[in-house]
Protein backbone atom coordinates (compact mmCIF):
# COMPACT_ATOMS: atom_id res chain seq x y z
CA UNK A 1 0.00 0.00 0.00
CA UNK A 2 1.36 3.34 -1.09
CA UNK A 3 1.90 6.46 0.99
CA UNK A 4 -0.51 9.30 0.06
CA UNK A 5 0.30 11.88 2.55
CA UNK A 6 2.34 14.95 1.97
CA UNK A 7 5.64 15.36 0.36
CA UNK A 8 7.93 16.55 2.63
CA UNK A 9 11.44 15.34 0.38
CA UNK A 10 13.80 17.97 -1.11
CA UNK A 11 14.03 17.43 -4.43
CA UNK A 12 17.33 16.91 -6.26
CA UNK A 13 17.50 19.08 -9.69
CA UNK A 14 19.83 17.26 -11.74
CA UNK A 15 18.63 19.39 -14.68
CA UNK A 16 20.18 22.31 -13.43
CA UNK A 17 23.60 20.39 -12.17
CA UNK A 18 24.06 19.22 -15.44
CA UNK A 19 23.51 22.88 -17.20
CA UNK A 20 26.31 23.80 -14.92
CA UNK A 21 28.63 20.61 -15.81
CA UNK A 22 27.70 21.04 -19.72
CA UNK A 23 29.24 25.05 -19.34
CA UNK A 24 32.10 23.80 -17.55
CA UNK A 25 32.48 21.08 -20.19
CA UNK A 26 32.08 23.45 -23.34
CA UNK A 27 34.92 25.88 -21.47
CA UNK A 28 37.43 23.39 -21.13
CA UNK A 29 36.71 22.11 -24.70
CA UNK A 30 37.07 25.73 -25.84
CA UNK A 31 40.23 25.96 -24.19
CA UNK A 32 41.73 22.39 -25.28
CA UNK A 33 40.61 23.65 -28.84
CA UNK A 34 42.61 26.96 -28.49
CA UNK A 35 45.88 25.48 -27.65
CA UNK A 36 46.12 22.49 -29.45
CA UNK A 37 43.84 22.96 -32.74
CA UNK A 38 41.49 20.23 -32.51
CA UNK A 39 38.41 19.87 -31.08
CA UNK A 40 37.29 16.78 -28.71
CA UNK A 41 35.22 14.27 -30.71
CA UNK A 42 32.92 11.82 -29.66
CA UNK A 43 32.02 9.00 -31.74
CA UNK A 44 28.79 7.29 -31.58
CA UNK A 45 28.16 3.84 -32.61
CA UNK A 46 24.28 2.81 -33.19
CA UNK A 47 23.35 -0.70 -34.43
CA UNK A 48 19.95 -1.00 -36.57
CA UNK A 49 17.71 1.58 -36.05
CA UNK A 50 15.50 1.15 -32.51
CA UNK A 51 13.51 4.97 -32.04
CA UNK A 52 14.52 5.10 -28.94
CA UNK A 53 18.52 4.43 -29.74
CA UNK A 54 17.97 6.40 -32.44
CA UNK A 55 16.32 9.38 -30.22
CA UNK A 56 18.83 8.82 -28.14
CA UNK A 57 21.85 9.23 -29.93
CA UNK A 58 20.61 12.44 -31.35
CA UNK A 59 20.05 14.16 -28.29
CA UNK A 60 23.89 12.96 -27.49
CA UNK A 61 25.54 14.49 -30.38
CA UNK A 62 22.78 18.16 -30.15
CA UNK A 63 24.36 18.32 -26.38
CA UNK A 64 27.84 17.88 -27.74
CA UNK A 65 27.67 20.61 -30.43
CA UNK A 66 26.29 22.59 -27.90
CA UNK A 67 29.15 22.15 -25.87
CA UNK A 68 31.90 22.58 -28.28
CA UNK A 69 32.48 19.02 -28.88
CA UNK A 70 32.36 17.27 -32.26
CA UNK A 71 30.65 14.16 -32.80
CA UNK A 72 31.08 11.48 -35.30
CA UNK A 73 28.22 8.93 -36.13
CA UNK A 74 28.51 5.69 -37.29
CA UNK A 75 25.04 3.81 -38.54
CA UNK A 76 25.73 -0.28 -39.09
CA UNK A 77 22.86 -2.32 -40.30
CA UNK A 78 20.88 -3.94 -37.87
CA UNK A 79 22.67 -7.40 -39.24
CA UNK A 80 25.86 -6.01 -38.23
CA UNK A 81 27.95 -9.01 -36.80
CA UNK A 82 30.06 -9.22 -33.45
CA UNK A 83 33.06 -9.30 -35.58
CA UNK A 84 32.04 -6.51 -37.91
CA UNK A 85 31.05 -4.04 -34.92
CA UNK A 86 34.27 -5.36 -33.22
CA UNK A 87 36.43 -4.16 -36.03
CA UNK A 88 34.70 -0.58 -35.92
CA UNK A 89 35.12 -0.08 -32.74
CA UNK A 90 38.80 -1.14 -33.13
CA UNK A 91 39.31 1.42 -36.25
CA UNK A 92 37.95 4.12 -33.68
CA UNK A 93 39.80 3.02 -30.92
CA UNK A 94 43.08 3.09 -33.34
CA UNK A 95 41.65 6.73 -34.72
CA UNK A 96 43.89 9.60 -33.40
CA UNK A 97 40.90 12.09 -33.94
CA UNK A 98 38.64 10.41 -31.72
CA UNK A 99 38.95 10.87 -27.96
CA UNK A 100 36.11 9.17 -26.93
CA UNK A 101 33.49 5.49 -28.22
CA UNK A 102 30.19 5.89 -27.19
CA UNK A 103 28.33 2.09 -28.42
CA UNK A 104 24.51 2.87 -28.00
CA UNK A 105 23.16 -0.04 -26.67
CA UNK A 106 21.02 -2.61 -26.73
CA UNK A 107 22.92 -3.78 -29.55
CA UNK A 108 20.64 -6.64 -30.53
CA UNK A 109 20.45 -10.34 -29.31
CA UNK A 110 22.87 -11.94 -32.37
CA UNK A 111 25.56 -9.59 -30.70
CA UNK A 112 27.85 -10.53 -28.34
CA UNK A 113 27.46 -6.68 -26.32
CA UNK A 114 30.70 -7.45 -24.20
CA UNK A 115 32.70 -8.29 -26.70
CA UNK A 116 31.93 -5.05 -28.51
CA UNK A 117 32.36 -3.02 -25.38
CA UNK A 118 35.84 -4.54 -24.50
CA UNK A 119 36.83 -4.05 -28.27
CA UNK A 120 36.41 0.26 -26.74
CA UNK A 121 40.31 1.20 -25.81
CA UNK A 122 40.29 2.33 -22.18
CA UNK A 123 41.68 5.47 -22.52
CA UNK A 124 38.47 6.52 -25.18
CA UNK A 125 35.80 4.51 -22.39
CA UNK A 126 33.80 7.68 -22.11
CA UNK A 127 30.68 5.86 -21.09
CA UNK A 128 32.59 3.02 -18.71
CA UNK A 129 31.40 0.17 -20.08
CA UNK A 130 34.63 -1.85 -20.08
CA UNK A 131 36.07 -4.54 -17.95
CA UNK A 132 38.93 -2.17 -16.90
CA UNK A 133 36.32 1.06 -16.19
CA UNK A 134 34.86 -1.88 -13.92
CA UNK A 135 37.74 -2.94 -12.31
CA UNK A 136 38.84 1.18 -11.88
CA UNK A 137 35.80 2.01 -10.29
CA UNK A 138 36.42 -0.49 -7.86
CA UNK A 139 39.99 0.08 -7.24
CA UNK A 140 39.64 4.01 -6.61
CA UNK A 141 42.41 4.01 -9.86
CA UNK A 142 42.33 6.57 -12.69
CA UNK A 143 39.94 5.80 -15.35
CA UNK A 144 35.90 6.97 -16.30
CA UNK A 145 33.20 6.41 -14.41
CA UNK A 146 30.03 4.86 -16.30
CA UNK A 147 27.80 7.62 -16.94
CA UNK A 148 24.90 7.21 -14.53
CA UNK A 149 26.42 6.03 -11.52
CA UNK A 150 29.47 8.70 -11.97
CA UNK A 151 26.01 11.57 -12.22
CA UNK A 152 24.51 9.82 -9.32
CA UNK A 153 27.97 10.25 -7.35
CA UNK A 154 28.23 13.68 -8.19
CA UNK A 155 24.33 14.58 -7.33
CA UNK A 156 25.27 13.12 -3.84
CA UNK A 157 28.15 15.13 -3.52
CA UNK A 158 26.20 18.27 -5.13
CA UNK A 159 23.43 17.79 -2.43
CA UNK A 160 26.51 17.18 0.98
CA UNK A 161 24.72 13.55 1.16
CA UNK A 162 27.74 12.12 3.72
CA UNK A 163 28.02 8.59 2.33
CA UNK A 164 30.87 7.56 5.09
CA UNK A 165 28.99 5.06 7.88
CA UNK A 166 25.26 4.65 5.21
CA UNK A 167 23.55 2.30 4.31
CA UNK A 168 23.44 2.39 0.82
CA UNK A 169 20.71 0.00 -0.62
CA UNK A 170 21.14 -0.61 -4.44
CA UNK A 171 18.49 -2.37 -6.30
CA UNK A 172 19.54 -3.66 -9.52
CA UNK A 173 22.78 -5.24 -11.16
CA UNK A 174 23.16 -4.41 -14.00
CA UNK A 175 27.22 -3.98 -15.61
CA UNK A 176 26.42 -0.36 -16.25
CA UNK A 177 24.65 0.94 -13.38
CA UNK A 178 24.05 -1.47 -10.42
CA UNK A 179 27.31 -3.01 -9.95
CA UNK A 180 29.50 -0.27 -10.70
CA UNK A 181 27.55 2.40 -8.46
CA UNK A 182 27.80 -0.12 -5.79
CA UNK A 183 31.42 0.08 -6.05
CA UNK A 184 31.75 3.57 -6.37
CA UNK A 185 29.71 3.70 -2.80
CA UNK A 186 31.68 1.72 -1.41
CA UNK A 187 34.97 3.84 -2.33
CA UNK A 188 33.28 6.15 -0.56
CA UNK A 189 32.98 4.52 2.42
CA UNK A 190 29.01 3.55 2.42
CA UNK A 191 28.23 -0.10 2.88
CA UNK A 192 26.71 -1.37 0.53
CA UNK A 193 24.27 -3.70 -0.36
CA UNK A 194 23.14 -5.36 -3.50
CA UNK A 195 19.60 -6.10 -4.67
CA UNK A 196 17.66 -7.84 -7.04
CA UNK A 197 15.05 -9.89 -8.54
CA UNK A 198 15.73 -13.19 -6.40
CA UNK A 199 16.40 -10.94 -3.60
CA UNK A 200 14.16 -12.92 -0.56
CA UNK A 201 12.32 -9.82 1.60
CA UNK A 202 13.25 -7.03 -0.26
CA UNK A 203 11.26 -4.49 1.56
CA UNK A 204 13.30 -5.92 5.06
CA UNK A 205 16.91 -4.67 2.86
CA UNK A 206 15.13 -1.03 1.41
CA UNK A 207 13.79 -0.07 5.05
CA UNK A 208 17.30 -0.51 5.93
CA UNK A 209 18.63 2.01 3.68
CA UNK A 210 20.23 5.73 4.32
CA UNK A 211 20.76 5.46 0.56
CA UNK A 212 18.64 4.14 -1.84
CA UNK A 213 19.46 3.68 -5.27
CA UNK A 214 16.61 2.44 -7.20
CA UNK A 215 18.07 0.31 -10.79
CA UNK A 216 15.50 -1.92 -11.62
CA UNK A 217 14.00 -1.13 -14.76
CA UNK A 218 10.30 -1.69 -13.87
CA UNK A 219 8.26 1.00 -13.26
CA UNK A 220 7.32 2.43 -9.83
CA UNK A 221 8.35 -0.58 -7.95
CA UNK A 222 9.36 0.64 -4.98
CA UNK A 223 6.96 2.55 -2.89
CA UNK A 224 6.87 5.06 0.14
CA UNK A 225 6.50 1.84 2.64
CA UNK A 226 9.69 0.13 1.84
CA UNK A 227 11.79 2.99 2.51
CA UNK A 228 13.69 4.21 5.91
CA UNK A 229 11.86 7.79 6.95
CA UNK A 230 14.09 10.42 5.75
CA UNK A 231 16.35 8.07 3.14
CA UNK A 232 18.10 9.88 0.72
CA UNK A 233 16.53 8.39 -3.05
CA UNK A 234 17.98 8.39 -5.85
CA UNK A 235 15.44 7.21 -8.92
CA UNK A 236 17.49 5.53 -11.81
CA UNK A 237 15.25 4.18 -13.83
CA UNK A 238 12.74 5.59 -16.88
CA UNK A 239 10.38 4.09 -18.00
CA UNK A 240 7.06 4.30 -20.59
CA UNK A 241 5.05 7.17 -19.43
CA UNK A 242 7.80 9.07 -17.93
CA UNK A 243 8.01 7.39 -14.74
CA UNK A 244 11.47 6.25 -12.57
CA UNK A 245 11.23 3.00 -10.85
CA UNK A 246 10.18 4.63 -7.23
CA UNK A 247 6.77 5.60 -7.37
CA UNK A 248 7.54 9.47 -6.32
CA UNK A 249 4.16 10.81 -4.65
CA UNK A 250 4.60 8.11 -1.60
CA UNK A 251 8.49 8.17 -1.62
CA UNK A 252 8.82 11.54 -1.56
CA UNK A 253 6.29 11.70 1.58
CA UNK A 254 9.00 9.77 3.45
CA UNK A 255 12.37 10.06 2.40
CA UNK A 256 14.45 13.54 2.69
CA UNK A 257 16.46 13.95 -0.71
CA UNK A 258 14.91 12.36 -3.77
CA UNK A 259 15.08 12.64 -7.61
CA UNK A 260 12.60 13.29 -9.72
CA UNK A 261 11.92 11.79 -12.82
CA UNK A 262 12.52 13.13 -15.59
CA UNK A 263 15.32 15.94 -14.43
CA UNK A 264 16.74 14.07 -11.79
CA UNK A 265 19.79 11.73 -12.80
CA UNK A 266 19.14 11.26 -16.97
CA UNK A 267 20.88 14.66 -17.56
CA UNK A 268 23.72 14.12 -15.26
CA UNK A 269 24.09 10.99 -17.54
CA UNK A 270 24.44 12.86 -20.57
CA UNK A 271 26.28 15.58 -18.34
CA UNK A 272 28.91 12.97 -17.30
CA UNK A 273 29.68 11.44 -20.67
CA UNK A 274 30.34 15.16 -21.62
CA UNK A 275 32.79 15.80 -19.20
CA UNK A 276 34.70 12.75 -19.31
CA UNK A 277 34.69 13.22 -23.29
CA UNK A 278 36.81 16.20 -22.20
CA UNK A 279 38.97 14.46 -19.82
CA UNK A 280 40.01 11.88 -22.26
CA UNK A 281 40.77 14.75 -25.36
CA UNK A 282 42.73 16.79 -22.59
CA UNK A 283 44.56 13.40 -21.45
CA UNK A 284 45.26 12.22 -24.96
CA UNK A 285 46.91 16.12 -25.66
CA UNK A 286 48.96 15.79 -22.92
CA UNK A 287 50.13 12.25 -24.06
CA UNK A 288 50.78 13.47 -27.18
CA UNK A 289 52.34 16.56 -26.73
Amino acid sequence: MSQTTSPTARLMDGSALARRMVEEAAERAAALTARTGQAPCLATVLVGDDPASVTYVRMKRNRCAKAGIQSRHIALPADTTTAQLVDTIGELSADPGVHGILLQHPVGPHIDERAAFEAIAPEKDVDGVTAHSFAAMSLGMPGFASCTPGGIMSLLDHYDVDLTGKHAVVVGRSAILGRPVGMLLLGRNATVTYCHSRTADLTAHTREADVLIAAVGRARFLHGDQLKPGAVVIDAGYNAGNVGDVDFASAAAVASLITPVPGGVGPMTIATLLAQTVDAATRQAGAAG
